[in-house]
């Protein structure tokens, strides 16, 4: 099986989130895709608004009508940080003879020298970056170190080219805070109703 992974604090996911995934899964071919909704994430120290368990919950709604994307619980561990290495020695540990993906931006592929035991991962896993339709790889290459640059073109990375999502989720927190209704096309509807139902975000 080939096996995708994609982190994040998701607050709240919307389809920035899930169109692009959908895009890299069916460019690589991927079997599944698992979200992990991120309880503490170490590089964004105290900038989720909504508990964990709530955004677990909206990850599970949002994908609820697609079996190829589903969630995993691994990082919603609410009394310690969540790196990537040790979700990808898990995940490596629980399927041994999978191609494992692991789904990232251009802005993480470009933060890549700064995450915790990064040569290791890259070992563990092939990295997924996903692209602009535009994007030039020399303009990307020049905003990365020489160690993360001579990755590029090895069968360590991939770049999977995605249409933009215009959705910020900092304007879709500050719509919901005023009890604003977000932009047609931001939410998967599943989601909306579980954030006004709780009032998540005011």
């Amino acid at each position: 099986m080939k096996i995708g992974l994609f982190g994040g604090t998701f607050d709240p996911i919307h389809f920035g989130h899930i169109l692009p995934v959908k895009q890299a899964r069916t460019q690589l071919g991927l079997d599944l895709v698992i979200y992990l909704p991120t309880a503490i994430p170490p590089h964004k120290p105290g900038g989720q608004v909504a508990l964990p368990h709530a955004r677990w919950t909206m990850v599970e709604l949002a994908l609820l009508s697609d079996p190829g994307l589903v969630a995993d619980p691994f990082e919603l561990t609410p009394e310690k940080e969540a790196f990537t290495v040790d979700s990808v020695e898990h995940f490596r540990s629980a399927f041994p003879a999978d191609d494992l993906y692991l789904l990232i931006g251009c802005d993480s592929f470009a933060e890549l020298h700064t995450w915790r035991r990064w040569e290791e991962l890259v070992a563990m896993v092939r990295l997924a970056v996903l692209v602009r339709p535009d994007w030039r790889p020399g303009a990307l290459e020049a905003q990365l170190t020489p160690e993360v640059a001579a990755l590029m073109g090895t069968d360590r990375v991939c770049f999977v080219t995605n249409r933009p999502v215009a959705v910020s989720a900092t304007e879709l927190r500050r719509l919901l805070a005023t009890g604003a209704q977000p932009p047609e096309g931001w939410l998967p509807d599943l989601v909306l109703q579980y954030i006004q139902k709780y009032n998540l975000y005011r």
